[in-house]
């Protein structure tokens, strides 16, 4: 996977990423993350082609190396009432605002992004 740079000027990027979507059943959660631009955490890429081990061991690193993170979520409520794209986005906005720090810039892991202020 190629390296991607943030605009410059950025100096807290946050990560933004879900599951959920695809199950039939369940609410759909998302996390936002902010790490040090030298956070040296290795392997983090689509969390799909890892193993459970591997998924566990980046999750140990992200927490213990993480300015802040926040999981957030939307019901099966909310699904069956907005639909799951929207809810997805719902849940996003929702993991971002509860950062304790709030980023200059926000990466999602995605082609659709919440109505927010921030770019990507």
């Amino acid at each position: 996977m190629k390296p991607w740079n943030p605009p410059s000027g950025v100096k807290f990027l946050a990560g933004v990423d879900e599951v959920g979507r695809g199950p039939l059943a369940g609410d759909v959660v998302t996390a936002a993350v902010i790490l040090p631009a030298d956070h040296g955490i290795e392997g983090l890429a689509d969390s799909k082609a890892l193993s459970s081990r591997q998924r566990e061991n980046l999750y140990k690193d992200i927490i213990s190396r993480a300015s802040c993170w926040c999981v957030a979520r939307s019901t099966v409520a909310e699904i069956d009432r907005f639909n799951i794209l929207q809810a997805t986005l719902m849940a996003m906005r929702r993991a971002v605002m509860g950062l304790s720090q709030q980023p200059d810039f926000v990466a999602v892991d995605g082609n659709r992004l919440p109505q927010w202020e921030y770019q990507r």
